[in-house]
């Protein structure tokens, strides 16, 4: 069934009143997000996307709202890694925390864009040629065997990116305040920020090479897989702040996430002889992450 352009249009419209109302009334100041604001933020994030979940049962059926679910969580929870990434760069960066949030503002916009591009490709290349499934499927597994034994993997390659921009750009080697450009002797220059908002959203395109194929391992409705992976990005600003709390107490999330990348390559390898509904998938990859962030909470940080 052929979702009509309007729906596309009516969710894309939701989406930038959504991220305006969030930028031009909610946070207009600069200023520092808290414990309890991130928590907050995170729940009103999780519960819009749970109700646009409600209202695809409501018009597709309890099948597309399955698939909506699991795409979501497979997105958000393979997007957890971003976070650990992202506190790395700030903190690499020397960004001060009240900076940050107009970072991931614009990074999270830029990364919408990205993704968007990614799944329409994705979604063509997959309807013409049936056995890419099965390149994403090796590509997954492979994906979750490296990441079991993975150390420093994301702070060396974003070492490399930060390193690479500011080798080939005119960056400031400080913030200055809010501001992402400044005149310097009569020339514009980036500052910090803007180095940061490009490393940010280089290294969300890195993981999103890992996500987005993994969505199709439930679905191949393209309008599922647009608007869960979009649900999922929209909340990773408020994750953020509150992972960045707990960055040192999951130590074997790792564990857990390629345990999905790996369960969900196993899947789309086999799709042609062993069908795992929607349901069961979602079951397993809550399973997995719920065991692996249990067991750091008990062991806590190293």
């Amino acid at each position: 069934m052929q979702t009509e352009p309007r729906f596309w249009i009516a969710f894309n419209s939701g989406i930038i009143a959504l991220l305006a109302v969030d930028l031009y009334i909610f946070h207009r100041k600069t200023r520092t997000v808290g414990w309890r604001e991130s928590v907050a933020w995170t729940a009103v994030w999780i519960g819009l996307s749970l109700s646009f979940n409600a209202w695809i049962w409501h018009w597709k059926g309890e099948g597309k709202a399955v698939e909506f679910l699991a795409g979501y969580l497979i997105e958000y929870s393979l997007s957890i890694d971003n976070m650990f990434v992202f506190v790395l760069i700030f903190s690499f960066l020397k960004i001060k925390p009240e900076h940050q949030y107009r970072v991931l503002f614009w990074g999270i916009l830029g990364a919408l864009a990205m993704r968007g591009g990614m799944i329409v490709l994705g979604v063509r290349l997959v309807a013409r040629f049936n056995w890419i499934l099965y390149l994403f499927g090796l590509f997954l597994l492979v994906t979750g065997i490296r990441m079991f034994f993975k150390k420093n993997r994301d702070s060396m390659a974003t070492n490399r990116i930060v390193c690479f921009c500011a080798k080939w750009m005119r960056v400031t080697p400080e913030t200055h305040g809010s501001k992402f450009f400044l005149r310097e002797n009569g020339r514009w220059v980036m500052t910090q920020l803007v180095l940061a908002l490009l490393v940010v959203d280089v290294m969300d395109l890195v993981f999103a090479v890992d996500s987005i194929p993994a969505v199709f391992a439930v679905t191949t409705d393209s309008f599922i897989i647009y608007t869960s992976n979009i649900c999922a990005i929209l909340g990773l600003r408020s994750l953020y702040f509150l992972l960045a709390h707990l960055a040192n107490r999951f130590v074997y999330l790792h564990y857990g996430l390629a345990s999905v990348l790996c369960f969900i390559g196993v899947k789309m390898l086999v799709a042609d002889w062993v069908t795992v509904p929607a349901t069961v998938s979602l079951v397993v990859v809550a399973f997995m992450l719920g065991a692996s962030i249990a067991a750091s909470l008990e062991t806590g940080p190293d």
